[in-house]
């Protein structure tokens, strides 16, 4: 073993130049970037001018300048006389100037002497997210550099989704916050929030407070399974919560302000045991007692298609209308067991009264007769591709989660379509790795690498139907997240895959450059404003078996000043172990196998799961 580990240390050499980026570190990566030579140099001198400065995105972006250190003025260049100020070392954020822009786009030009920016609403927002990607600080206080370079940019979907469920686990108002500000820093425009299901009932409704009252508790929650059997494992703890109007009204007001929509989805017809705990008169046998879900998983407990049932919806959507102004109502419609409806005489009777075809044409019924109120509302409906089963109602979206079928199938039939499938790495509830060492989730397998390859737009659609693609979503499902710090480390990095499949031209889409550059180079500012992160594993590592005498290793931590400790030893690795410097040639003798572990560790302290390379010469 020795001399295996002195072999090491003599082939090490110093680590490669990385190649120059041509995004400049920008996620998402724009559309064109021509780049200059220089940079600007921002300084506490520099005066930052607006024609808008009452504009809510500057309002933001002076917030925003003031977390990360910056003071500077920001003056309204309609109270300057042009003549005798000094453009040089200035900013210019504009939104009244001549010529027209690509939908949600921007264009930024950096000189030496100036900065100018030029964007329209959205568009004017996400300009100053690329911006501050930009500012590169100095080691003094107050400084920073701009690279030289002209972009323009603009999206590649109008729809830019990610979704929370807090049904199944809760969190606060201030969470929920920080959720909006990383999309918004990764222009994603569509929050999809996950406010009702089994397990708990997240909102309040005026005209039925029995809905938080009995439907946001239960009285404890599976949390795993005994090791090595089936018995399942309960906290034995109350659970619940609930967003006050109040509260609501708040946080549609602060998305708002970040060109952020929110869709808030209302589980039904299934999914609805906390509905029904609360009011089991809507329910097919109002006879039986429902309790809250403290399980995760499909209930055969669901709502009946009557008239006293469409009515509370209707009153119940009406409120949830008043509080959320965006187009879409999502209204979910997926994983609806028919059982009770097959035991219901009413339910038969109606099926036959209807002339539908079965409980199937009787989910459509009722998804279509939930459409009417939505639409006569000037809203729109929005489910998931099981609301297709028995025929799709006229003018319904669907997101397409199992798999790309009901996408697909609802374009060919000229429906709007949000993909979102699980497996495309757009699960964030999966996952992110097949190590042992990740924290529990629901199952699935959901690598960076995965979500990044994701392409939202079928080859099995024309271009006519490829229209009807309006973007991408990936989904946050909470039943194993129970935290904060864990919703982020599930959710981060593979958001700001997400944000460039979304975003992005395909044409400009590069794992490796995204995966080793700019990612290296967000994350430690990600930590730096209080996000938790999962650490990816370097680039090079791999834990499959590898055969024969010599092997090079080569390693890149994807963290910005991370370092990668690494033992053969059979131990697991840390601080404490050899350091990788650069690229290893490891001879292995004859008949031998060597287990070359490895771990990042970044300069907080954050770490990497262990990952550990086979090698043998047999």
């Amino acid at each position: 073993m020795k001399k295996i580990l002195f072999l090491i240390a003599l082939a090490f050499s110093a680590p490669a130049i990385a190649q120059e980026d041509p995004y400049m570190g920008i996620i998402p990566a724009p559309v064109s970037v021509k780049k200059t030579k220089g940079v600007f140099h921002f300084t506490p001198e520099t005066i930052i001018l607006v024609d808008s400065p009452d504009n809510k995105s500057v309002r933001i972006f002076k917030g925003l300048l003031r977390q990360a250190g910056y003071s500077n003025t920001v003056t309204d260049i309609n109270t300057v006389d042009r003549k005798r100020w000094d453009m040089k070392n200035s900013i210019m954020l504009a939104q009244n100037f001549k010529g027209d822009l690509p939908a949600e786009g921007y264009e930024l030009e950096v000189a030496e002497t100036k900065v100018q920016l030029n964007g329209r609403g959205s568009g004017y927002f996400y300009g100053l997210q690329t911006l501050l990607q930009l500012m590169h600080k100095t080691t003094n206080p107050g400084y920073a550099t701009i690279p030289c370079a002209l972009i323009h940019d603009n999206p590649r979907f109008s729809y830019r989704g990610m979704h929370l469920d807090v049904s199944r686990h809760f969190f606060d108002v201030d969470f929920i916050k920080r959720y909006i500000d990383l999309m918004a820093a990764y222009k994603l425009n569509f929050f999809h929030w996950h406010l009702t299901d089994d397990q708990g009932w997240r909102i309040e409704i005026k005209k039925y407070p029995k809905l938080t009252e009995v439907g946001s508790k239960r009285a404890q929650t599976l949390v795993g399974k005994i090791k090595g059997g089936d018995a399942d494992v309960y906290d034995n703890t109350p659970y619940g919560g609930f967003y006050t109007q109040d509260q609501i009204l708040d946080i549609v007001t602060y998305a708002s302000e970040r060109f952020i929509t929110i869709v808030p989805e209302i589980e039904m017809p299934g999914h609805c045991r906390a509905m029904v705990a609360a009011y089991p008169e809507w329910s097919c046998d109002p006879t039986q007692t429902y309790k809250v879900a403290e399980t995760w998983g499909e209930f055969k407990d669901v709502l009946c298609p009557n008239e006293e049932t469409f009515k509370a919806l209707k009153d119940i959507l009406r409120e949830v209308m008043l509080l959320f102004p965006g187009k879409y109502i999502h209204v979910g419609g997926d994983e609806c067991p028919k059982d009770a409806w097959k035991k219901s005489e009413f339910c038969r009777q109606l099926i036959v009264d209807s002339t539908l075809r079965d409980e199937n044409g009787l989910q459509s019924y009722f998804i279509r007769t939930i459409e009417r109120f939505v639409n006569s509302q000037g809203r729109s409906l929005i489910g998931w591709d099981e609301i297709m089963e028995g025929g799709l109602a006229p003018n319904a979206s669907v997101m397409s989660w199992r798999g790309e079928a009901g996408g697909i199938a609802a374009a060919q039939l000229g429906h709007d379509v949000i993909m979102t499938p699980g497996s495309g790495g757009l699960y964030f509830d999966h996952a992110q790795s097949r190590s042992k060492e990740e924290p529990l989730s629901i199952g699935g397998y959901a690598p960076l690498a995965k979500t990044y390859a994701y392409d939202p737009v079928p080859a099995a659609l024309n271009k006519e139907q490829q229209k009807h693609v309006l973007g991408v979503q990936a989904n946050l499902w909470t039943e194993y997240i129970a935290t904060n710090a864990k919703a982020e480390y599930m959710l981060l990095p593979r958001m700001l895959a997400l944000s460039e499949i979304a975003w992005t031209p395909k044409a400009n889409k590069d794992y490796k450059n995204f995966s080793e550059q700019r990612v290296a180079k967000h994350l430690p500012k990600l930590e730096a404003a209080g996000f938790n992160y999962r650490v990816p594993e370097p680039v090079g590592a791999s834990d499959t078996l590898a055969n024969g005498d010599k092997f090079k290793i080569e390693l890149t931590p994807l963290v910005e000043g991370a370092k990668i400790y690494f033992t053969i030893d059979g131990y697991q690795p840390r601080e404490t172990d050899l350091l990788y410097t650069g690229p290893a040639t490891l001879n292995i003798p004859k008949d031998k196998t060597i287990e070359f572990k490895t771990i990042v560790i970044t300069p907080s302290g954050k770490r990497s799961i262990v990952n550990d390379i086979q090698m043998s010469n047999k």
